[in-house]
């Protein structure tokens, strides 16, 4: 425990007036550069399931400078659609800030940049949830904004902050509290707050710096003692909310106070920041206390009002939900016996079930969610605070059940955890329920280790998002202007199919099955409908299994002859290291030159 946790500071004028002067020449360049918005046209897929008015985003003066040069870079005003050309890497400098930015945060910085301080997002609710009516003076209770970060990439995180400002109703919104854990990043460390004021005018945004590293479960719980609202909402920093987010979740709140609120978590992919609809599924776990998503039960949504929900959750993912401030001190906030980040979502699912409360899931509530497919930053120590956390949770709230744990997590055994008796009393004191009331009545269809399968009572509704069929709008080959050579793989076979991670070379255009390729409605192109094409390191292509997650095999192009083929996630075109056969395929900066020009032969047209 902190003797002195934080050092809170009312964000107003005369408290950054001398960090303004001091920088103010910084940032007006740096907002001159990175902060004018212009329409783009880019529109999500309509489906049964989502509503999807013809959403605009917002994007930087940089796309349009991008797409005037573009005579020169080899994309012409045909390739400008802001999506798809916000990544490209123009020069060395774009490279960098791609390159550290997936180091320093694991996404697309260079992007995340060029989009700017806010964008409209497509509405992804259900339509049922649209045709509701609104009330602007319903009386809802208030709600503080939580949002702790350490390290954030600084424009992600003022447009996490600006979404919130700009789609809450301001009578609900009571302020907005971040959490800056040590965060050592010079962006952050000088610039910070100066950048907060000058692009967000929001007088009731508070600023909490640690005085030392302290970790995600502790910093949340700064915010929470600073709070003044009725309802705290925690938020990870690297979000955007959608339309009328908050109203479900504090609608919730307000019926019952012992309802944790959960809304759906949206993807924004961290190779392109195209954010899309996520399916309706549940948070479970597995015996090594990793949360993972479920189906929901059979039957669930028949109509159009059950995609209304609410739905409830044996676990919440953690990041993203809204509770009574009254209630999360009752239910003691976080065991800040826990260390950084790992497990504490667990923890908390367990003792609100188990402690007589609920968490469920409102659908209409969507947060659009970075999911980053590896931590940029880990705890201090080096420790593995994901296990050590998890080992609380285990022994204060599983009973028996731990020894599963502890059996898929064997070194976990012998690991220090640390005083627990205080979560043991808070157990006690609010007479929880037993970990076998928890199997039984909250996460029945758990199987216990060694367990045969038997049929779930939560079969899929729908088929998993990752497995659907496929839906190919164009089948062609993909020939190097001017020549006769065609983009090819030649590579041994295993078990009568073509290698994964096999090259692309040139090869003369033969209309064989290693030439001819199958393009998606989600813009991936396939090779004989079995294979995705992929950027991969710095500057290669290859052939790899299709994870259905966009982002290195999602590709562009829009012309039959002489276009550039763009990546989506790399920001570079492919391109023939010669026009010769046998030559490799790999990618580079977008150019007009002979090498990065393509033509797309329709199969039926092939010769």
């Amino acid at each position: 425990m902190m003797l002195r946790r934080c050092h809170l500071r009312r964000f107003t004028s005369s408290t950054i007036f001398f960090t303004l002067l001091a920088s103010l020449a910084f940032t007006y360049y740096m907002y001159y550069q990175h902060n004018s918005i212009i329409e783009g046209g880019w529109k999500m897929p309509s489906s049964n399931e989502t509503h999807t008015p013809n959403p605009q985003f917002l994007f930087k003066n940089r796309v349009q400078d991008c797409c005037k040069e573009e005579l020169k870079e080899g994309v012409t005003q045909e390739d400008t659609d802001p999506l798809k050309m916000l990544g490209v890497l123009r020069d060395k400098k774009d490279k960098y800030i791609r390159d550290i930015g997936f180091k320093n945060h694991a996404f697309n910085a260079l992007i995340s940049n060029n989009i700017g301080p806010y964008r409209e997002v497509p509405d992804t609710r259900h339509k049922v949830c649209s045709r509701e009516p609104t009330d602007p003076k319903e009386n809802l209770p208030t709600i503080s904004v939580i949002m702790c970060f350490y390290n954030e990439h600084k424009m992600t995180l003022i447009r996490s902050i600006n979404s919130v400002i700009k789609r809450t109703p301001k009578h609900v919104l009571k302020e907005i509290i971040l959490v800056d854990d040590f965060s050592d990043l010079p962006e952050l460390e000088f610039h910070l707050l100066s950048d907060l004021h000058a692009q967000l005018h929001y007088d009731r945004l508070h600023y909490i710096r640690n005085e030392k590293r302290e970790g995600l479960i502790r910093s949340r719980v700064a915010g929470a003692h600073a709070a003044e609202g009725d309802v705290l909402v925690f938020l990870d920093s690297h979000i955007e909310v959608n339309q009328q987010w908050a109203e479900p979740l504090v609608r919730a709140v307000k019926q019952e106070n012992s309802t944790i609120a959960v809304p759906v978590m949206d993807l924004i992919s961290p190779d392109t920041f195209e954010y899309t609809s996520s399916p309706l599924v549940r948070g479970g776990f597995n015996w090594g206390l990793h949360y993972k998503w479920i189906t929901l039960p059979k039957g669930t949504l028949k109509k159009d009002e059950d995609f209304k929900g609410p739905f409830k959750t044996p676990t919440m993912a953690g990041g993203l939900f809204a509770i009574n401030r009254q209630y999360f001190k009752h239910i003691g906030e976080y065991d800040e016996g826990m260390d950084i980040w790992g497990g504490e979502n667990i923890e908390i699912s367990f003792r609100v079930w188990q402690c007589h409360g609920t968490i469920k899931i409102y659908p209409c509530s969507r947060i659009g969610h970075i999911f980053r497919k590896r931590r940029p930053y880990s705890a201090p120590d080096g420790k593995d605070t994901m296990k050590r956390n998890s080992l609380r949770a285990a022994h204060v709230w599983m009973d028996e059940f731990k020894e599963y744990f502890l059996k898929e997590t064997n070194s976990a055994r012998d690991m220090d955890y640390g005083d627990i008796s205080a979560r043991v009393e808070l157990r006690n004191r609010l007479k929880c329920h037993d970990f076998s009331w928890y199997m039984k009545n909250v996460y029945p269809e758990l199987q216990l280790p060694g367990q045969e399968t038997k049929k779930s009572a939560s079969a899929s509704v729908y088929q998993p998002w990752h497995s659907r069929k496929r839906n190919y709008i164009a089948t062609y080959m993909i020939r190097l202007s001017g020549t006769n050579l065609c983009a090819s793989v030649v590579a041994p076979k295993v078990k009568g199919f073509l290698k994964k991670g096999s090259p692309l070379i040139l090869q003369a255009c033969m209309r064989t099955r290693n030439q001819i390729w199958f393009e998606t409605d989600k813009a991936e192109i396939v090779l004989d409908k079995l294979l995705c094409l992929e950027s991969y390191g710095d500057a290669q292509v290859h052939i790899n299994k299709c994870h259905e997650m966009l982002g290195d095999q999602q590709w562009r192009h829009t012309r039959t002859e002489h276009s550039p083929i763009y990546n989506m996630a790399a920001g570079t075109c492919m391109r023939a290291k010669s026009a010769s056969i046998g030559a490799r395929i790999g990618l580079d900066l977008c150019s007009k030159d002979d090498a990065s020009a393509w033509d797309i032969v329709k199969v039926e047209e092939a010769s």
